[in-house]
């Protein structure tokens, strides 16, 4: 099959590369549309030392599911972490973070930048006839935009600060906006920021500033080292920055001002499950 490898840190076309075997309890889907996501370039820079197909972002049509035949022709989205399903961490509620887990074109498993790719039965989702490919396919990133609000309680009177403006940035932020908390974007691109002002959502620019040690909470999604950084900038004494961000080379923390502020740092992934069935009720995100 066509699939698009990474090896080393050189991404190339094969016309002839493996076609993936079709284990027990999974299912063969053909990609429909697919998502570059910032975490494949980052890949491409060496993030995790990954070979193999990238991509994890898509919406395909079962091609075959002998354990789940009637699901042959379905179309599709999946969640992209492959777990045991045994170990006290699955057993536990945590599966996305099975200590043996692969990720589709993260880690340990092709992705879907290919003629096909394969995924458990279990971590697939049928998207709704209603729901168009081009909204379907942001099913993976809506759902780490929407992991944000179920980890951080936000009320009227939250100040938060929601950092980047590119295609997490923009989803994390309207995902953001369904809270009462007072929302303010800030992003380098006014062209990018201009989707969330015409939604009557509060936007700045970057090189304006913003008030620092302001904010309740501060979400990276700007998807560059120096995101921290300016997180840490704008968050208030004992406040909470949110970490969307992943990148091959971090810069430096300066863990001081996290010990003598008393600042919360989380981790945030995604939101299991929920995301896509969110996707379905809401087709309409804009990025």
């Amino acid at each position: 099959m066509r699939a698009l490898a990474l090896k080393g840190n050189a991404a190339r076309l094969d016309a002839a590369y493996p076609a993936p075997s079709l284990m027990k309890g999974h299912a063969l889907i053909r990609p429909l549309l697919a998502g570059i996501c910032a975490t494949d370039l980052e890949l491409i820079k060496g993030y995790l030392g990954f070979n193999g197909v990238l991509g994890h972002e898509f919406v395909g049509v079962v091609e075959e599911c002998p354990d789940r035949p009637e699901l042959a022709g379905a179309r599709v989205t999946g969640e992209i972490n492959l777990s045991c399903g045994q170990c006290p961490t699955c057993l536990r509620g945590g599966r996305e973070h099975c200590p043996s887990r692969t990720v589709l074109g993260i880690a340990g498993h092709d992705g879907c930048f290919a003629d096909y790719l394969t995924l458990p039965i279990e971590n697939l989702h049928i998207v709704p006839s209603d729901v168009p490919d081009t909204a379907a396919v942001f099913a993976e990133p809506l759902a780490a935009a929407l992991r944000i609000r179920h980890q951080v309680n936000l009320g009227q009177d939250t100040r938060v600060a929601a950092l980047g403006d590119g295609r997490l940035g923009l989803l994390a932020a309207q995902a953001l906006s369904l809270s009462d908390c007072d929302l303010l974007v800030i992003g380098r691109h006014r062209d990018k920021l201009a989707v969330l002002e015409r939604q009557g959502i509060p936007t700045a620019l970057a090189d304006d500033g913003a008030e620092r040690a302001a904010f309740d909470v501060v979400v990276d999604s700007t998807g560059s080292p120096r995101g921290f950084a300016m997180a840490l900038e704008l968050v208030r004494p004992r406040g909470t920055v949110v970490l969307k961000t992943t990148v091959a080379n971090p810069a430096p923390v300066d863990v001081n001002r996290l010990v003598i502020h008393e600042i919360t740092v989380i981790g945030s992934r995604l939101d299991r499950g929920g995301g896509h069935h969110r996707l379905a009720r809401r087709p309409e995100w804009r990025s």
